[in-house]
């Protein structure tokens, strides 16, 4: 299997560690509770960002030899790393009730939905002449970076745990943080069917 991949699709392994090391940081951290061990994951997720975006310019580059992997992997690679431990670093920051709790979870699903729906419409949103998607249906995930950069602004003004900004109430024996709706509406606009963006 390795022997079949290409460059582009590297990155796009390189992508997926980003994500994955950001989770198993989070984890530490929470045992650990050392500032420097979570900064490290708030840089990860910018540079998994950078590795997503060259596989693409990568793949055009080499246009005889194409992956045939590359769509999927990109795909699961986007999962972790603008699914996944965005919802993980939320968490690890603080919103950890049990509305939270579902809250990220819609997070996360959306991303997974707005991934298949992207893949399956892919060929029918495609340029005729050039083969290449025109716009996405729904604010890409990767714009979930900005989730990030928002809690790195907490984290570095200490507003985490009891902290955390807007704070917390408590209803139907589960407690809720306001701050986890960013995640609310990041999913919502994810799945979005009329809100349509130009593709770059």
């Amino acid at each position: 299997m390795l022997r079949s991949y290409t460059p582009a699709d590297a990155l796009t392994i390189g992508n997926a560690a980003c994500g994955t090391i950001t989770i198993f940081l989070c984890l530490n951290y929470l045992v650990e509770d050392r500032r420097s061990i979570l900064w490290i994951a708030f840089v990860l997720l910018p540079l998994a960002l950078v590795c997503d975006i060259l596989d693409g310019y990568v793949a055009r580059l080499n246009r005889t030899r194409q992956s045939l992997l590359g769509g999927d992997l990109d795909s699961l690679a986007d999962v972790i790393s603008f699914g996944v431990a965005p919802a993980v670093i939320g968490f690890t920051l603080g919103l950890r009730g049990g509305w939270d709790m579902l809250v990220l979870t819609y997070f996360v699903v959306c991303g997974v939905s707005r991934l298949a729906r992207f893949n399956v419409t892919a060929s029918a949103l495609a340029d005729s002449a050039t083969g290449k998607v025109k716009y996405f249906e729904g604010t890409p995930i990767p714009t979930s970076v900005a989730i990030v950069a928002l809690l790195a602004v907490a984290f570095a003004q200490g507003a985490i745990d009891d902290r955390i900004w807007l704070g917390a109430v408590r209803f139907w024996g589960a407690n809720f943080h306001p701050l986890s709706l960013v995640y609310g509406v990041s999913g919502s606009a994810m799945i979005s069917a009329t809100l349509r963006i130009p593709k770059p």
